[in-house]
């Protein structure tokens, strides 16, 4: 029988090619790996010694009307990646001057960030919380952040 094995990788269109790039290798920690030419500006960023989870692309198949990139997610609310460094991440986040969510999954033991990329595609990142250390997530702040504005 046919079946779904698993998440293969997310394409995210941009108007700033470099801002993207900057953000999931500064602020997440992905690497740039090879990619085919596919006649227009993009990226493919991977996990560390993963295959590439994250292709960015800019410029002709990326635009939409107006010579735009579309801005946000659309149908889809968000893209969940697993992590570890809970913390670390939020250190990072302060650093690179960005807004986020924390929240605690007691249930299902997981401590999540929620944080918004430059192109405005929300990101979850997912945490074992028996693998992290430190204060659990701050729930006070449950108000969702403002989203970026278009670059």
């Amino acid at each position: 029988m046919p079946s779904i094995a698993n998440l293969f990788h997310v394409a995210i269109k941009t108007n700033n090619l470099d801002a993207a790039v900057r953000f999931y290798t500064e602020v997440l920690g992905l690497h740039p790996v090879a990619h085919p030419d596919f006649g227009y500006p993009g990226a493919w960023l991977a996990a560390p010694g993963g295959a590439a989870i994250i292709h960015i692309y800019a410029g002709g198949a990326a635009l939409g009307p107006g010579g735009r990139a579309p801005y946000r997610t659309g149908a889809i609310d968000h893209v969940s990646i697993t992590a570890t460094g809970f913390h670390g991440f939020i250190e990072r986040f302060k650093k690179h001057g960005l807004d986020w969510r924390e929240f605690n999954v007691r249930e299902a033991g997981l401590w999540q960030l929620f944080v918004y990329d430059p192109s405005g595609v929300q990101l979850e990142i997912t945490f074992e919380a028996a693998k992290e250390s430190g204060p659990e997530p701050d729930m006070k702040n449950t108000s969702f952040f403002k989203e970026p504005m278009p670059a």
